[in-house]
C-alpha cells in the first residue's frame, strides 16, 4: 500500500514536471524576446538551431514524463504488469533524454549566451557602419524588447547608433548595456532550465526505482491490499 501511494505521488509530480517542461519550452519557443533574435540571427549563427532544438526536445520530453505519469499511476490502480512495464520504459526513455540534456548544458554553458550575443553585435555593426536601414529597425526592436541601450563606451559617451535606435529615456539616463542584459536575461534563464532538469532527472529514476518494485510485487503474486494472510509451500 505505502508502494502505491508514493507510485501515485511521484506519478503526479512527474506529471506536473512534463507540463512545467513543455510550458517552458513553448515560452521559450514563441517568447518576444527569443523569436526577435531568432528571427534576426544568420544561418550561420548557431542560436537559430538551438532554438528549435530546444523546443522540439522540450516538447518530446514533457511528452514522455506525461506518458509515464499516467501509465504508472494506471498500473497502480489496475496492479497490470504490461502496463507497469511500459512506465517503467517511459521512465528509462525520459531518463535517457535528460542525462544528455543536463551534460549539454554544463559542458556547453555560454554556447546560448555567445550565440545571443553574436546575433546583437552584428545587428550593431551593421547599423553603425549604415549598410542597412533594414538593420536599424531590428536594432530598435532588440533595444525595446530587452530594455537596454546599445554598447557602453569605457569613455562613458554615446554614439549616433544609441542616440538613433534607442528609446529617448535609455539614452538621456544611460540605459543598461545590452549585451550585459541579455548575458543577464539568459542566465536567469538557463539556470532555471538547469534546475528543472536535476528535479526531472531525481523523479524519473525515484519513478523507475518504484515501477521495478512494483512489476515484481505483482509477477510474485503478492497483493499489496492483503494483511498478514500467507500460504506456505
Amino acid at each position: 500500500r505505502t508502494t502505491k501511494c508514493q507510485l501515485l505521488v511521484t506519478s503526479l509530480c512527474v506529471m506536473l514536471l512534463g507540463l512545467s517542461i513543455a510550458t517552458l519550452s513553448t515560452v521559450a519557443h514563441y517568447g518576444h524576446r527569443f523569436t526577435l533574435i531568432s528571427n534576426i540571427s544568420l544561418d550561420s549563427n548557431a542560436y537559430k538551431v538551438i532554438h528549435h532544438s530546444a523546443f522540439y526536445f522540450g516538447i518530446c520530453l514533457s511528452m514522455t514524463l506525461i506518458l509515464a505519469a499516467l501509465l504508472s499511476s494506471t498500473a497502480t490502480v489496475r496492479e497490470s504488469r504490461c502496463l507497469t512495464a511500459m512506465g517503467f520504459f517511459c521512465f528509462a526513455l525520459a531518463f535517457c533524454g535528460l542525462i544528455p540534456a543536463a551534460c549539454w548544458r554544463y559542458t556547453h554553458s555560454t554556447e546560448v549566451e555567445d550565440s545571443m550575443m553574436d546575433v546583437y553585435d552584428f545587428v550593431y555593426e551593421e547599423v553603425r557602419r549604415n549598410t542597412s536601414s533594414f538593420r536599424r529597425h531590428e536594432l530598435t526592436a532588440i533595444h525595446e524588447a530587452f530594455l537596454c541601450c546599445g554598447k557602453h563606451s569605457p569613455f562613458g559617451d554615446t554614439t549616433d547608433v544609441e542616440n538613433k535606435t534607442c528609446p529617448p529615456d535609455q539614452v538621456h539616463n544611460e540605459g543598461q548595456d545590452c549585451l550585459q542584459e541579455i548575458q543577464d536575461f539568459l542566465k536567469k534563464h538557463m539556470d532555471f532550465v538547469f534546475s528543472l532538469l536535476g528535479i526531472a532527472i531525481g523523479f524519473t529514476v525515484y519513478g523507475m526505482f518504484l515501477t521495478s518494485f512494483l512489476w515484481f510485487s505483482i509477477h510474485f503474486s503478492s497483493n499489496l491490499y492483503r494483511k498478514g494472510k500467507y500460504t506456505l509451500r
